[in-house]
Order: structure tokens, then C-alpha cells, then sequence
């Protein structure tokens, strides 16, 4: 796992010094001035900083404030450390953004432990977020985090000029499935589609879980041709792959897929490349199953 990135900014060499030593179980960057510090959060991957107020050019509040303003800092916790004690200077720590304040001279044992709180709770929030933007059973990302994120492979789309597909993939007779061997089961086939896809899809595709035994996969920079490739190969995987009940007992099964591809001309969110997807997907089905459809 990759050591935590902590962030000191002082103007006093002796003071980064006591906390360089102190925070040695991280990997510590030092800054003696706001200015620096504003450099260094835009170039490195920084989870916590711990800020002094008092500085010359730029104080601490001010720091605070442009990284709370920056959407790619905004999220950075940020531990005040100050000879400020009185409640004007404390309450404005906590105004402009701050997360914590600890007043010098510190204990280090304290200031220890509030650091790794603090990152703690970060661990704690970025948990949270995951379980909100993913499917529990496949820890695919989920309907929610596709509508919000389809929007941005959209609009990056339009600005490169570059085509985006989209795969419409449903488990063949899943009824069946459940039916015949029970549903813990059907949870498996459906976990076991979701590995395939992630080792099918390339670096730059979103696989989400849709919904029951229904999946989407978009696919950047991929035009409708391609996509019906992607789309065999995955289909292909799925007809070798089974799980084993036993040793002498498998549950195989099929997918059937419907392909679409984005038409930039009038289309200003994703829905209607997702419907001809759906629609393409319908077909197939209907088709027989355990084919691939498209509509343009």
C-alpha cells in the first residue's frame, strides 16, 4: 500500500524540521511559504497538510482558501498549526476550510494523533464514497455513477472529436438460472460475468452494473465497428467460462448484446445512444439470444 503524502508548510526551518522527524512513517514534503505550497498540491498527490497561519506574502487562511476554491485540492484536509490561540483566529481556521487546529507549541504525541486521525477518517470518506458509486455484489460501478459519468466521456468525446460506443449486454434466460440452481448462484453467474467483462475491457472502458442480470459498458474513442469486436470477443469469453457447482456439475451460460454508438449532431447527453443500445440488445434477444445486435 502507498505510504500517505503529508504536506508541511512553515516558515521556520526548526519547526520542519521537529516535524519531519516526527511524521517519519510518511513520506513528508516541507514548503517554507504559501506560495510554494499552492505549486507543490498541483504537482504532487498530497493527503494532508498541515498549515502554519502566520507567514509572509501569503498567510495560512489564504493558503487555505485557494486550495478549499481549487476543485482538484478542494478535498485535501488541511490541519492548522498556530501560536494563535484566541477564539477569533480559531474560528477563522475552520471558516476558510480547515479540518483541525493545533496551537504551538505542540505535543508531538497529540499532533501525531490527530494526524492520523484525520487520515483515518479520509480512508473512512473515500470508503463511503466507493460503496456509493459502485455495485455491492460485482464492485462494478453502479446505474448512479454511469448517468453522472457519461456525461463527462461525452463532452471529452466532443472535444477530441473522437467516437464513443456503448455495449448493452443481458445474461440469457437468468429466470432459468435462478429457477433451476437458486439465486446465491445466479449471484455467481452474475460476479463471473463481471470479471469477464473487467478482463475484456481495455484500460480506457466503464463497465457498470445497469441493473439485475443487465449490463453497459462505454467505450471511449472506439467506433461502432470496434465495438461490435469488443462485443464478440466478450461473448466468446462467456460461452467458454462456466461455474462449478461440482466436480461433475457446471452452469454454463450465454449473453446476448446490443450495440450503439454516440451521434454527436443531436445527441447532448447519452440517452438516446443507451435506447438504440437497449433497443439493439431487444432484437437479439429476440433474435435467439447469444448474439450481437446494432443500431446505428
Amino acid at each position: 500500500m502507498k505510504n500517505k503524502t503529508i504536506l508541511i508548510v512553515d516558515d521556520t526551518i526548526a519547526n520542519l524540521d521537529v516535524l519531519v522527524e516526527l511524521l517519519d512513517e510518511y513520506d513528508v514534503i516541507d514548503a517554507t511559504n504559501g506560495k510554494d505550497a499552492l505549486e507543490i498540491v498541483n504537482e504532487e498527490e498530497v493527503d494532508l497538510i498541515l498549515l502554519d497561519i502566520m507567514m509572509p506574502v501569503m498567510d495560512g487562511y489564504e493558503v487555505c482558501k485557494r486550495l478549499k476554491s481549487n476543485e482538484n485540492t478542494k478535498e485535501i484536509p488541511v490541519i492548522f498549526i498556530t501560536a494563535k490561540t484566541d477564539e477569533e483566529s480559531i474560528a477563522k481556521a475552520y471558516d476558510v476550510g480547515g479540518s483541525d487546529y493545533v496551537r504551538k507549541p505542540f505535543l508531538p504525541k497529540e499532533l501525531l494523533s490527530r494526524v492520523k486521525k484525520e487520515l483515518k477518517l479520509q480512508d473512512v470518506i473515500q470508503e463511503l464514497k466507493l460503496l456509493a458509486l459502485t455495485d455491492p455484489l460485482t464492485k462494478l460501478y453502479n446505474r448512479r455513477f454511469f448517468i453522472d459519468a457519461s456525461q463527462a466521456f461525452l463532452e471529452m468525446a466532443k472535444r477530441e472529436k473522437s467516437p464513443l460506443s456503448l455495449l448493452m449486454i443481458d445474461i440469457d434466460k437468468f429466470k432459468n438460472i435462478n429457477d433451476i440452481y437458486g439465486h446465491q448462484i445466479g449471484d455467481e453467474i452474475i460476479k463471473l460475468l463481471a470479471n469477464i467483462m473487467l478482463e475484456v475491457q481495455r484500460k480506457s472502458d466503464m463497465s457498470c452494473r445497469y441493473g439485475g442480470e443487465e449490463f453497459v459498458v462505454l467505450l471511449p474513442q472506439t467506433s461502432l465497428k470496434e465495438a461490435q469486436y469488443v462485443a464478440q470477443k466478450l461473448k466468446e469469453t462467456v460461452e467458454t467460462s462456466h461455474f462449478e457447482l461440482t466436480l461433475k456439475q457446471k452452469v454454463t451460460f450465454t449473453i446476448s448484446v446490443g450495440v450503439s454508438t454516440v451521434n454527436f449532431k443531436n445527441e447532448i447527453n447519452i440517452e438516446k445512444a443507451l435506447k438504440r443500445a437497449d433497443d439493439a440488445l431487444y432484437k437479439a434477444k429476440e433474435n435467439g439470444r447469444n448474439q450481437i445486435r446494432t443500431i446505428k
